[in-house]
């Protein structure tokens, strides 16, 4: 365990060369199709849904609401619950965190990649995917971070570092790609009347301010992460 530990923290702390133009260019146009060819897209989605459930999960924590855990459907769609006031500041801020997380995420592997340190973004990803583990309470999310978890670490451990750089680029971009795509969906969900029960609506019910303000919070909240993130990893490239 003790070599485990200090194989995890070299590789986390030593500077990796960023990519070059071209295969940052390569590695942010895979990202691209991931998010924007649908039949892609009805699989990388699921990894958006880890990242909104587990943005859920963590404001519920730091809002000191009880979290009693998470679930992962086949269809992307997902469901945290937390014990505490149905109302009030922390359910605001629990419900607000879940469309938001994948461009936080992003925005921070951004800057770890840009700064060298993509096998450290990649050893972080990993324990929170691990840390989410312990608070899935369904088969097909148990596989799901696993499978996610297991790829992370397979790509960590043992592919060479030039792959490892190239790899954290692609999923940094594809966070923050794939983060506004959900909002969207969901504002088109709201009006066809297919999504009384979500994140917007709940806020518009804690809150004064109506859905649509929520989604447009979401969609400025994505935006801006996307264009701050893509301008970090070009920043490294160039």
């Amino acid at each position: 365990m003790q070599d485990f530990l200090d194989r995890v923290l070299g590789d986390s702390v030593t500077p990796q060369p960023p990519l070059d133009e071209r295969a940052a260019l390569a590695a942010v146009a895979l990202a691209a199709v991931l998010v924007l060819w649908r039949p892609a897209w009805r699989r990388t989605r699921h990894l958006v849904t880890i990242a909104h459930e587990g943005g859920h999960g963590v404001a519920a924590l730091l809002a000191g609401r009880r979290l009693s855990g998470i679930r992962l459907h086949r269809d992307t769609s997902g469901l945290t619950v937390s014990r505490g006031r149905p109302t009030g500041p922390g359910m605001v801020v629990t419900a607000l965190a879940g469309y938001v997380a994948p461009s936080v995420l992003g925005l921070v592997a951004a800057f770890m990649v840009s700064r060298g340190y993509a096998v450290g973004a990649l050893w972080v990803a990993l324990a929170l995917l691990a840390l989410l583990l312990l608070q899935i309470r369904n088969f097909f999310g148990l596989w799901a971070v696993l499978v996610a978890g297991s790829g992370v670490f397979a790509v960590s451990w043992w592919a060479p570092a030039p792959l490892q750089v190239a790899v954290a680029t692609a999923a940094t971009a594809f966070l923050l790609l794939a983060a506004p795509r959900p909002v969207l969906e969901l504002q088109a969900q709201r009006r066809a009347g297919r999504a009384p029960h979500s994140d917007a609506d709940m806020l518009a019910r804690l809150t004064p301010l109506p859905g649509g303000f929520w989604v447009a919070v979401f969609l400025v909240v994505t935006g801006a992460a996307a264009l701050g993130g893509g301008a970090l990893l070009w920043q490294a490239a160039s």
